[in-house]
């Protein structure tokens, strides 16, 4: 076997197959990260801004490294697991995550959004709907918070997301139906999902 071939052959390993090569081979784990850092980079802006992501992107894989031995080997795909590690790290940063949805919500400017790409109308209407999602957003509570925005920014199933933190499944559909309900009560009857291009994909 060739070393192109065999590097062909890894990457398209699966998440478990990277996961379990790493037990043995510590720098594998390089390749997760190159995988899914993008997608929990923009799940940790979406909720502290650019800046505190930069630095939890780095814990989060942290952590994750120092328990992969513990990982499932029966699960595939190990973005519900690291999302479980950033949603736990956000946890940690209660009030910086309101005061950043408090401030979209007074200045409907988004600073984890990339709006260079929008035309001049396109910002004025995302302003305006940013400043009521993130609004109704900051009067949420953690858990509910933690089930919508991981089902909006990281299109998780409720198993999933029950996976990643950790609570049952049952558990995770009162919480976003609760949150759903307080979100279009706030948005004038509005689903908060109906946001996703707006505010939790920007």
């Amino acid at each position: 076997m060739t070393a192109q071939v065999h590097r062909d052959e890894m990457r398209q390993d699966d998440d478990r197959a990277i996961i379990e090569r790493s037990r043995r081979d510590p720098e594998a784990f390089a390749e997760l990260y190159d995988r899914h850092a993008p997608a929990i980079h923009r799940y940790l802006a979406r909720r502290l801004g650019r800046d505190l992501a930069d630095d939890l992107l780095a814990e989060t894989f942290l952590q994750a490294f120092g328990k992969r031995h513990r990982y499932d080997l029966d699960r595939a795909d190990a973005l519900p697991w690291l999302y479980g590690f950033a949603t736990r790290l956000v946890g940690r940063h209660r009030r910086g995550e309101a005061r950043f949805w408090r401030a979209v919500a007074r200045t409907g400017a988004d600073p984890a959004a990339g709006s260079a790409d929008e035309g001049v109308a396109d910002r004025v209407a995302a302003q305006s709907s940013r400043r009521d999602l993130a609004g109704a957003l900051a009067r949420l509570n953690r858990g509910q918070r933690d089930v919508l925005l991981l089902t909006a920014s990281g299109d998780l199933t409720p198993a999933e997301i029950g996976a990643a933190l950790g609570i049952a499944t049952g558990t995770v559909h009162s919480r976003l139906s609760r949150a759903r309900a307080r979100m279009r009560e706030a948005l004038g009857g509005i689903d908060p999902l109906d946001f996703r291009e707006v505010q939790f994909h920007g």
